[in-house]
């Protein structure tokens, strides 16, 4: 009988994949047993260097580091999260629940949230360093 890996999810839009998003997956990865990155779906992601899901799939696979690499759900966060049955939620240090159904979701489900320090890189675009 196998003990239980516990399962990190990561989410995010990840346009451009920089040295900090990347050193960020790895911490969550450090985490927990395995690594699922949910990117957002297309009809989700509104930033203005929007790049479509197929390529940030791509990309986030290439990097080697998440078992699994899912398009969220087009209803809500928490839908994502229910369908995942994960134990750790690792957000960003700048990212927050998006809604009440979110936070409804991780305490049902007993999800343990946890913040990912900042990591240089990110704010300065000059220096960002980027992967993809």
């Amino acid at each position: 009988m196998s003990e239980h890996q516990e399962t990190v999810f990561v989410a995010g839009c990840f346009n451009r994949v920089h040295k900090a998003h990347l050193r960020a997956l790895r911490l969550a990865r450090a985490l927990g047993g395995r690594l699922v990155v949910v990117l957002a779906n297309d009809a989700h992601n509104h930033k203005p260097n929007a790049v479509p899901i197929r390529e940030r799939r791509r990309r986030i696979l290439a990097l080697g580091v998440a078992d699994r690499v899912v398009v969220g759900a087009a209803g809500s966060f928490a839908e994502s999260l229910r369908r995942e049955r994960v134990d750790i939620l690792a957000l960003g240090y700048d990212q927050r629940l998006p809604d009440a159904a979110t936070v409804t979701a991780v305490r049902e489900l007993g999800v343990r949230v946890v913040f990912l320090p900042w990591s240089p890189g990110k704010e300065e675009h000059h220096a960002c360093q980027y992967v993809f």
